[in-house]
């Protein structure tokens, strides 16, 4: 099994006896490992984090085991269960900081000018796609995530939110206010994340700069009507 079900791991060293060496696991989101073996602890666990996306998206959650990760990352199983009691783990925190860092971008229809101009939205479409950069790999393989109704649930709440709170910052600024706002965000984010998806990930021949320039024209002209 991948998983461990003890509070403890063996680690592949021993002691100077000649018994295993057992360490405990650490919540992922303590900072316990991170402070305890400081700037080395973050960079393997970034690494974990990272290494798992790809997996994720390129062979499913449930494709992807314990031993896929710590290949991709150059370390032990050991050395895994130092940051992460199971991939599980990963898939929520993936998701905890997708979220959180979806949220800010967001929020920073806030600070665009009123009224704005294109060159305002494609300055804010830029920072979508760089957004994406990050986490797109995620978003793409959160569908097949851990079979478990709850985190089916959980995700479209999060999706809803945020489709929601774009929506209303958009409808802020249309000249004819939409009663969906729900329905405007998830059909901008909706563009946005499919057409990173063709550009960054299936590497389609269009230059961002033109796709941005297109995007943001829609959404110009979504607030002009």
């Amino acid at each position: 099994m991948d998983d461990p079900t003890s509070a403890e791991i063996v680690d592949e060293g021993t002691n100077p006896d000649g018994d295993p060496r057992l360490l405990p696991v650490e919540p992922a989101d303590s900072g316990t490992a991170v402070a305890r073996l400081g700037w080395r602890a973050a960079r393997t666990r970034n690494a974990i984090l990272d290494a798992s996306k790809k997996l994720f998206l390129e062979r499913g959650y449930a494709g992807t085991r314990i031993n896929n990760i710590t290949d991709a990352c150059g370390i032990s199983r050991a050395g895994f269960y130092t940051y992460f009691r199971d991939k599980r783990e990963i898939f929520d925190t993936l998701g905890q900081a997708t979220f959180r860092e979806l949220l800010q971008v967001v929020a920073e229809w806030e600070t665009l000018p009123r009224p704005c101009a294109q060159a305002d939205v494609e300055a804010w479409v830029w920072k979508y796609f760089a957004f994406m950069d990050q986490h797109g790999a995620f978003i793409l393989s959160a569908q097949s995530g851990p079979a478990d109704e709850s985190v089916g649930a959980a995700s479209n709440k999060m999706q809803m939110r945020v489709a929601w709170l774009l929506g209303v910052h958009l409808r802020g600024r249309q000249r004819t206010p939409t009663d969906a706002p729900e329905a405007l965000g998830l059909a901008v984010q909706s563009m946005m994340d499919r057409t990173w998806y063709h550009c960054h990930a299936q590497h389609l021949p269009v230059d961002d700069a033109d796709i941005v320039n297109t995007i943001a024209g829609f959404i110009t002209a979504v607030l002009e009507a």
